[in-house]
């Protein structure tokens, strides 16, 4: 047999090749795997922009009190009466508190009024964050009690997180949150169920931690159709507070903004703990 360079050549072993369709099956993996790395990292850096809706700047006046605190003002709302005994007020996320001062007139007649704008709220200078408004808040607490011995602490949405954390701290005379939760960051991984949004989360507001050590009477006051807290939040709050302190009271046909407009609003806001029942039916 006579050698030649074409009989040579087809000796040789085809290449081996990887089929097309699992090359193109990585590919797509991989630009996914990255889609998805990209948008958990925008939402971990925008998440305080999901979190907190700073409303416009106002001007303070006379019935504006000035806290200076770790080089920031913070700008508190307030309604003085004369006597010993304050209301102090946290709100939601997008909350402008001077709205609230009308409600809140009505429910505490007797009572001086402090409603705290959270930083970059109203008029107070500085960046919102779970420690800042910790901070502010005890920082309020302090020096409403130094004239005001006498505290009703309630907190809204956001500020119900703000609320248990202090009357876990402080001594209050009683404790009023509306459509409260447990965790925010349960709530904000029932919102964005898709991301791992317990481990990216920086401003966590875990109220659970903060419950048990609350030693005021307190009411939790829920809306039936909540949109943005479920009611099983609002419950699994509820177990974790001493029950011979606590009660919870669901208002019918309401939603998570629209439960002040309820005219059963102002009755459990100035409802005193002898009086407190449970509504949940």
């Amino acid at each position: 047999m006579v050698w030649t360079p074409c009989a040579r050549s087809m000796r040789r072993r085809p290449a081996r090749r990887r089929p097309k369709l699992a090359r193109v099956i990585l590919i797509v993996l991989a630009i996914g795997a990255f889609i998805y790395a990209a948008l958990c990292l925008a939402l971990f850096l925008g998440q305080r922009s999901f979190l907190y809706y700073p409303h416009a700047k106002s001007a303070a006046d006379d019935n504006t009190l000035t806290l200076n605190i770790d080089g920031e003002r913070v700008l508190v709302t307030t309604l003085a009466r004369p006597g010993s005994e304050a209301v102090i007020y946290f709100g939601g996320n997008a909350e402008d508190v001077s709205h609230s001062l009308p409600t809140l007139a009505d429910a505490f007649p007797d009572r001086s009024l402090y409603a705290m704008n959270y930083r970059g709220y109203g008029g107070s200078s500085g960046k919102p964050s779970e420690s800042a408004l910790i901070a502010d808040a005890l920082a309020l607490f302090d020096r409403v009690h130094a004239d005001h011995p006498h505290i009703v602490v309630i907190g809204r949405s956001l500020g119900s997180g703000v609320a248990v954390h202090i009357a876990g701290m402080r001594p209050l005379e009683r404790l009023v949150l509306v459509t409260p939760y447990d965790s925010l960051a349960d709530i904000a991984a029932i919102h964005f169920p898709y991301f791992p949004v317990r481990w990216l989360l920086l401003d966590k507001f875990e109220s659970w931690r903060y419950a048990p050590k609350v030693t005021a009477p307190t009411k939790l006051i829920a809306a039936q159709n909540d949109e943005i807290i479920p009611l099983a939040s609002t419950e699994s709050l509820y177990k974790r507070l001493p029950q011979s302190l606590a009660t919870l009271t669901v208002i019918k046909g309401v939603g998570h903004n629209n439960i002040s407009d309820s005219p059963e609003y102002v009755r459990l806001l100035a409802e005193n703990r002898d009086f407190m029942h449970d509504c949940r039916t």
